[in-house]
């Protein structure tokens, strides 16, 4: 089936398009720190380099510091690592690999027989780092899109410095080179699909008119080869006051089903499918729905909302012939979760439907098949039980899936899976660390409105007595926190929490409502006006542990980043009795300005409109920036993001420290010049920020060996 890249334009506006936003909105002249909105100017910039370097020097003098980096270095680019499926083509698996040679990385292809034997012989089709010394930039590799069944060309997305707008360049598989006057799309956050074997369905910033008022696309063209991007012709358009639009594409065999969605917000879109004819004929399910996969002609979706009797979070089914030719399909139920079950991922093979769930945040692979009377059979893989599943890739002509495990303890192991055989295993890592002596729990505390919120705990065993503990969560956009090994976590840190459990600490991983562990009920219960749960769940928490004796109140560090950042920092100000440390990446801070920063528009699903008053009205009873307190005694803060963050304006994260530079309040910041919203491009930078957040916890909290 067609590989594709993910709606970029849905993360991030461009430089333009962030600009036209904030020409149309100006920013309340009263607040004095609206110079730090200006990403590049030069009083922004002086700003930041005045407390990166005060920082620096304070977190790098700090005993450890370069212990710490050094082994989150070796630890993170191990020569020992697992090659993963990224793409499965026809018969060929492409990788992309990096290690302490090659740091950005080499995008490479394998057959696919070889890879699943265990010994692949990989053939080299793009040096990152040596593109990027060539042409003078900081490439950073975003994936690609390509074609299906010939599967020889893909679209490859490249990023300078690692935010989310992509430069999209023709690359040709066989021959292991760019193709020569092929399809070229400039950088921006392009959505972007195969239309045939020499059109492409392209949506961008096509100059004045093309993008919305919230600065994405709002226009798919069709593109044919030989001809000029600017000649490319309308597909459709989305409105002005739509969030954007994009296509979607499924291919099975020489058949190919395209799909346009015009996104209303970040959670609702109206579709249709592409007749071979080019009419838009709309689907049935409801706007909420999210589109999974094709299988025999029908297309798969997860429900978000309770649909015809049946439930939110069940994956259905129809026949999209049925919708082409104007008749009402049947919808079928594939599968069903319980109440303690969520669907996370579902993705077809040649004849199987494959669905990665979780079970009281544990992770399940279950394999399905349709009969002829459209009962479908689920059969479950056998795979290590109490751990975290990724679903990697799965094949379009052989019915064989890809499937990582993992958990905090035990290192990834790769497996290839078929429907009713024993997995087998691909790969494994050796253990990065010794194991023997840590333990795992789970428990749950009780939230403010009664609702019972997992946590998984891991320390030392015969830990006893409080000892500091790092809390990290999320809690929004149905995205599931779920164990992984404790020394690959990039968006917790990376191995400072390896670190701090090797120390004699307590971790723990919260999943508050707002994520996706229990479907789609616990991602909406604290959306907009209803989002203080969020925020009581992790309060919750936090004194749980007190009351266990598990750790002690001001001994309680919480991480977050991007809406892990906002949680955070409403957490610094509503319970500083409870927290002693807050580590705050990439964060949300102003929530009456997020609209008109960056990717802040398509995010008014989650929080609300601020230029509403009726929202603004919830919205300012939690919004960090505006409740800083002078004279209150906070918890110091660890505050990082990126110069390059084009999803998360770095505005926020400038704004807070300038306002609690303003109060006479501590704090720590770090802004990493380029990283996107990862805040790193690459493993040594990744590190770098391990280690500065492990000193830093160590500094505010004693840390259990300098007690």
């Amino acid at each position: 089936m067609q590989r594709r890249l993910p709606f970029l334009a849905l993360l991030a506006l461009s430089t333009t398009a962030l600009a036209q936003t904030q020409t149309q909105t100006p920013a309340p002249a009263t607040d004095p720190n609206l110079y730090l909105e200006d990403i590049h100017g030069a009083r922004a910039l002086d700003t930041v380099k005045r407390w990166n370097a005060r920082s620096l020097a304070a977190l790098e003098a700090k005993p450890g510091y370069a212990r710490y980096r050094q082994r989150a270095l070796d630890l993170l680019q191990a020569d020992r690592q697992i090659a993963t499926p990224d793409l499965i083509l026809g018969d060929q698996v492409l990788n992309l690999w990096q290690d302490k040679t090659n740091v950005r990385g080499l995008w490479r292809v394998a057959s696919l027989a070889a890879f699943t034997s265990g010994k692949p012989v990989w053939r080299t089709l793009i040096d990152v780092d040596a593109l990027g010394k060539a042409e003078g930039k900081s490439w950073v590799w975003k994936g690609a899109t390509c074609r299906s069944p010939s599967y020889d060309r893909c679209m490859v997305a490249l990023s300078n410095g690692g935010g989310d707008a992509v430069e999209m360049r023709e690359f040709d598989i066989p021959s292991g080179k760019f193709v020569a006057d092929g399809f070229v799309v400039p950088s921006f956050k392009t959505g972007l699909n195969w239309a045939g074997p020499d059109a492409l369905y392209v949506a961008t910033d096509f100059g004045a008119g093309s993008l919305t008022k919230s600065g994405y696309p709002r226009m798919v063209k069709r593109w044919q080869r030989g001809t000029p991007l600017a000649a490319a012709t309308v597909v459709t358009s989305a409105t002005q006051d739509d969030v954007g639009i994009e296509t979607s594409v499924f291919t099975e065999g020489a058949r190919r089903y395209a799909l346009v969605s015009r996104n209303v917000d970040f959670f609702h879109s109206t579709r249709s499918h592409v007749a071979d004819d080019g009419r838009l004929v709309p689907s049935p399910l409801p706007d909420d729905a999210e589109i999974n996969a094709v299988l025999d002609g029908r297309l798969i979706a997860t429900l978000a909302s309770d649909w015809k009797g049946v439930p939110s979070g069940s994956v259905v089914d129809y026949a999209i012939a049925d919708v082409l030719a104007g008749r009402a399909p049947t919808i079928e139920r594939v599968l069903v979760p319980t109440a303690t079950q969520a669907v996370e991922q579902v993705d077809s093979s040649k004849s199987v439907l494959w669905v990665k769930m979780l079970d009281d945040v544990s992770g399940r692979l279950v394999s399905l098949t349709r009969a002829a009377d459209g009962v479908w059979t689920q059969g479950v893989v056998a795979l290590p039980t109490a751990s975290t599943i990724h679903l990697d890739a799965t094949a379009g002509k052989d019915d064989v899936a890809f499937a990582m495990v993992e958990s905090f303890l035990s290192p990834p192991a790769l497996y290839a899976v078929r429907p009713g055989a024993k997995p087998v295993t691909v790969d494994t890592l050796p253990a990065r660390f010794d194991a023997s002596t840590m333990q795992v729990d789970q428990r749950f505390a009780t939230s403010k409105d009664g609702t019972k919120i997992p946590y998984f705990l891991v320390r030392k065993k015969g830990t006893t007595g409080p000892v500091p503990a790092l809390v990290h969560a999320y809690g929004g956009f149905r995205n599931a926190q779920t164990p992984t090994y404790l020394v690959d976590q990039p968006y917790r840190s990376g191995p400072a929490g390896l670190f701090w459990v090797e120390e004699g600490n307590a971790f723990v991983l919260a999943n508050i409502r707002g994520g996706g562990e229990y479907g789609p009920r616990w991602h909406q219960m604290p959306l907009r006006e209803n989002r203080q749960k969020a925020y009581d769940d992790l309060h919750a928490v936090g004194d749980d542990l007190v009351r266990t004796g598990v750790s002690a109140k001001r001994k309680i560090a919480v991480s977050g980043r991007s809406n892990g950042g906002l949680l955070v920092g409403v957490a610094m100000e509503q319970r500083p009795d409870l927290y002693g440390a807050v580590v705050m990446g990439s964060p949300l801070l102003d929530m009456q300005r997020y609209s008109h920063l960056s990717a802040g528009a398509s995010w008014i699903g989650e929080y609300g409109d601020p230029d509403t008053p009726a929202d603004w009205a919830f919205i300012s009873r939690y919004s960090p920036y505006q409740n800083l307190k002078r004279g209150v005694t906070y918890p110091t803060p660890f505050i990082y993001t990126s110069t390059e963050d084009d999803r998360v304006h770095p505005g926020h994260a400038r704004k807070f420290a300038a306002r609690l530079e303003a109060y006479g309040d501590p704090f720590f910041y770090y802004e990493n010049p380029e990283g996107g919203h990862a805040a790193g491009a690459d493993k040594i930078e990744d590190a770098k920020r391990a280690a500065l957040v492990t000193v830093y916890l160590n500094t505010q909290l004693g840390g259990a060996v300098n007690r």
